[in-house]
């Protein structure tokens, strides 16, 4: 029981620290921001392969506030791919790294490592971004949206006489698997983040942590979705942004709390192996 109480004392004592108090918004932020390049992309792509995106857009200008969708629709009504829409999607991603810059300079903080150079934290916060921002589409389309959009899938007629069977599968394996790929995903981003070789078996209980709470939180998310989100009424769409945004930033602060987990765990094991050290360099 004191170790315990020892354990989530200095668990309170990391995330109250300055830089984690702001992290969760830094990620929730970037991560939304992450979406408005991703999501030009993906019209861009539909455009080029003449895909019929009208379903698409609905749900964009039911889901986004007007001033976005305003300036994203464009993109992906068939104008095609230039130079503006190009620039447009390289700065948006630049500006979200933002959010994995801040991750690395709170992990180096906590682990008490020296920062590199500002070229070399850039570029790891590039693929960082383009991991975390990958975990990410995947659990907001798979997870929270996959019900939804497989079952619009279904109106279609396209599944034909197996979309129930389809939809059955999905529903049974899409928890076990997404629990597997976003450990794994979560654990490469703890063990890269920091400026320092730091093994991942260091990074476990934070991950499966992370994981366990990414999954729960999304079931919540994505039952919401399903059962009462309404895109008819005037303030619907409204609604469902906030609730939106509030999933994010919940999701991004049990990423914190996971960071937290194994710097508790690293320091516990070194403290560990230093008394070891100490007895046995006595002993001698």
């Amino acid at each position: 029981m004191k170790q315990l109480k020892k354990l989530i004392g200095r668990l309170f004592e990391l995330i109250g620290k300055e830089e984690m108090r702001v992290l969760p918004g830094h990620i929730a932020f970037f991560l939304v921001l992450s979406l408005v390049p991703i999501i030009t992309l993906v019209g861009v792509i539909a455009s080029f392969f003449h895909v019929s995106i009208s379903e698409f857009v609905k749900a964009m200008t039911n889901t986004l506030p007007n001033q976005i969708s305003d300036i994203i629709l464009p993109f992906i009504s068939g104008k095609g791919i230039d130079m503006n829409v190009i620039f447009f999607m390289i700065i948006g991603f630049i500006l979200a790294s933002n959010g994995c810059h801040a991750i690395i300079d709170a992990t180096d903080t906590l682990y008490k490592i020296d920062h590199e150079d500002y070229i070399s934290t850039r570029i790891k916060a590039i693929f960082l971004t383009i991991l975390l921002v990958g975990l990410f589409l995947f659990t907001l389309v798979i997870l929270a949206f996959g019900n939804t959009i497989l079952q619009m899938i279904q109106n279609f007629g396209v599944l034909g006489d197996l979309g129930d069977t389809i939809y059955h599968i999905f529903i049974l394996c899409k928890w076990p698997v997404a629990f597997i790929l976003v450990y794994f995903i979560i654990k490469l981003i703890y063990t890269l983040a920091p400026d320092k070789n730091i093994k991942s078996r260091y990074m476990t209980r934070g991950s499966v942590f992370t994981a366990l709470g990414w999954i729960l939180v999304t079931a919540v998310y994505s039952y919401y979705v399903s059962h009462f989100a309404n895109y008819d009424i005037f303030y619907g769409s409204l609604s469902n942004l906030i609730i939106m945004m509030i999933w994010i930033y919940i999701i991004a602060y049990i990423f914190v709390i996971g960071i937290a987990i194994n710097v508790e765990t690293y320091e516990r094991v070194v403290k560990i192996s230093n008394h070891k050290t100490e007895i046995d360099e006595h002993s001698n």
